[in-house]
């Protein structure tokens, strides 16, 4: 029988549930945005630094040696996409981001490395890098849409949101990987790649051959076309890039991707790779890393970037002579065609210098739109020459 109760209960269950009301902020800091990565300004033992913020590194900061914020107390072995490494370290005993100021432990430790080269590698003032911990006990928002941090207090709970799963989402971090931002992604076949949140990662996402062989996506004794090079902090990698099919991102619906494949096994990284500045820069993530939830809201209406055309050559910078040398030329390609040569060198493009152009930017310029054409001086033992080439995308497909 139905009673005005069952009716009143009824109509309370079909009502939508309301979106808890975002809490005022505790601070805002503001980043800038590069082609692909994020500076932040932020002061580290009382010293001003720029610093690219980078999640997937685990640890507070990597600082250039030159830069005096104290002592050297320790050492420290790091791992990439490669291999390790070893580097000095200094205790961190204040660190903020603008108002917001950090609290730190006995864990809050600066890599300090001589590599160097930041400024160059991202077109504009940097230091180093900020990683992970420095906001890893603070619920923040990596808002890409406005350019800034937003932190909140520890009451505002993103669980109690509910997405809509077309432009908002919420993921779960894996139980592994407390040193990384891990999650899902999934093919139409259900099988799984356990990928890391990484605003350090320039490309769309990352992982390793063998991973495309386990999921299906690749055979392992299929040889691809199109080899790359990949710079990582252990040093370069060769890499190739792979049209991607149907994925599920972070819970993200993705039609097609274009990633970023190292040459090398997994079994050499802690986890199967990394999803990257193409994918994380068309949302607003909020990272709750004590309730192991990650907010996406999609603002660009975009889930990927368009497929990138290329030179068909590498370049890599020698900071010693302060020029680009031609590392790599692949064969038939649009350098090929255009007469370039490994060993020569890159003066311009464009009429751009490339003095001028740091490493990430230089990566931009030589990339653009399938059929677009770019002007480049080169020189081949001290003899100068001009050459036009044009951009053709050059990308295994993996239903080919």
């Amino acid at each position: 029988m139905t009673t005005a109760f069952s009716l009143l209960l009824l109509a309370h269950s079909t009502l939508p549930r309301t979106m808890p009301a975002v809490p005022q902020a505790t601070s805002e800091c503001a980043f800038k945005m590069t082609d692909h990565a994020l500076i932040v300004d932020a002061t580290v033992n009382g010293r001003n630094v720029s610093l690219m913020f980078d999640t997937g590194f685990a640890g507070w900061t990597v600082l250039d040696s030159s830069l005096n914020i104290g002592k050297p107390d320790g050492k420290i072995n790091l791992q990439d996409f490669v291999g390790s490494f070893q580097a000095d370290t200094v205790k961190i005993k204040t660190f903020k981001l603008g108002s917001q100021t950090i609290p730190v432990d006995e864990s809050s430790t600066s890599v300090m490395s001589s590599t160097g080269g930041y400024s160059e590698s991202y077109g504009t003032h940097c230091d180093g890098i900020m990683g992970l911990s420095v906001v890893k006990n603070t619920i923040t928002e990596i808002n890409f849409q406005k350019g800034k941090f937003i932190f909140y207090p520890k009451s505002f709970d993103i669980t109690q949101r509910v997405p809509n799963n077309k432009t908002t989402f919420l993921s779960n971090l894996l139980p592994t990987g407390f040193s990384a931002l891990e999650m899902r992604v999934k093919t139409e076949a259900g099988k799984s790649m356990i990928l890391a949140l990484d605003t350090g990662n320039s490309f769309y996402a990352t992982t390793h051959r063998d991973v495309l062989d386990r999921v299906g996506i690749w055979p392992i004794a299929k040889k691809p076309n199109f080899m790359t090079t990949a710079s990582v902090a252990s040093g370069p990698v060769d890499s190739w890039y792979i049209r991607m099919p149907k994925l599920s991102i972070f819970g993200v619906p993705v039609e097609s991707s274009v990633w970023s494949i190292i040459d090398l096994p997994a079994g050499s990284a802690d986890s199967d790779g990394t999803v990257g500045f193409g994918f994380l820069k068309n949302f607003n993530i909020i990272i709750d890393y004590e309730r192991r939830r990650i907010w996406f809201e999609n603002f660009t209406g975009k889930v990927h970037e368009d497929e990138p055309a290329s030179t068909g050559m590498d370049v890599y910078w020698d900071k010693a002579s302060k020029n680009y040398f031609v590392v790599r030329v692949q064969d038939g390609g649009p350098a090929a065609k255009g007469g370039i040569k490994r060993g020569d060198l890159l003066l311009s493009v464009d009429g751009d210098e490339a003095l001028n152009i740091g490493f990430e930017r230089m990566k931009t310029k030589l990339e653009g739109k399938a059929g677009s054409k770019v002007k480049l001086a080169m020189s081949r033992r001290g003899e100068l020459y001009r050459t036009e080439v044009e951009r053709v995308p050059l990308i295994n497909d993996s239903k080919d």
